[in-house]
């Protein structure tokens, strides 16, 4: 088993691994790890992007067990495989979980996110701000909207309510899909006073796979 006791290694081994070249500030595959053209002629908050997998199967079914189907052990493995990519010596000041509006939180009963920032924060000795930024605006899921609208969707829907005046912080998430809701995330962070942003995440959705 795995030190988790979730897996096997041959149950890990299958899993869809990012380790290909890559975009460094939003983890979708260039030739040779340059920055991708969509990130230069119009770069998001943050300025770059951890990410073990892509969201894909079998690990795509693993991460809806996390979230739709209570598997909450999953957040922890998931967690302690993010913080190995982690650089030690370039660590943040802070996480941030993606939040929830409290209506999604109050029918789901657990953010999903939440415990994966948890779990790095410890696992890195990192303070975890678990109040520091709000969803304002019950948006609707963004996997159930066109490529297009999630811009729109996400827009102004958070808000941050301490001071990150120099602050590096870390935002934590389980999939990015399109970043439009950890762009706008960074946004709110950044009006704070970040100075710099990262985003660690589980999953990358990925142009094949969308």
């Amino acid at each position: 088993m795995s030190h988790a006791g979730l897996w096997c290694n041959a149950c890990d081994a299958s899993l869809p691994y990012l380790n290909a070249p890559r975009c460094a500030i939003c983890a979708l595959p260039t030739l040779q790890g340059e920055v991708c053209g969509h990130c230069l002629s119009d770069p998001p908050a943050f300025t770059r992007t951890t990410a073990v997998f892509s969201y894909s199967f079998p690990l795509d079914k693993l991460v809806q067990a996390m979230k739709f189907g209570e598997q909450l052990a999953l957040a922890h493995a998931f967690a302690q495989k993010i913080a190995k990519h982690i650089t030690p010596d370039n660590l943040p000041d802070c996480v941030i979980a993606m939040p929830l509006h409290p209506a999604r939180l109050k029918e789901r009963g657990f953010n999903q996110s939440h415990l994966l920032a948890s779990k790095l924060a410890h696992e890195l000795n990192i303070t975890l701000l678990p109040h520091a930024c709000q969803r304002v605006r019950d948006t609707p899921a963004q996997s159930s909207l066109k490529w297009k609208e999630r811009d729109k969707n996400v827009r102004d829907a958070f808000r941050c309510n301490v001071d990150l005046t120099g602050k590096r912080i870390a935002l934590v998430d389980d999939v990015m899909t399109t970043g439009a809701s950890l762009d706008a995330l960074a946004k709110a962070v950044k009006k704070s006073g970040a100075t710099e942003i990262h985003t660690w995440i589980v999953a990358r959705t990925l142009p094949h796979t969308r």
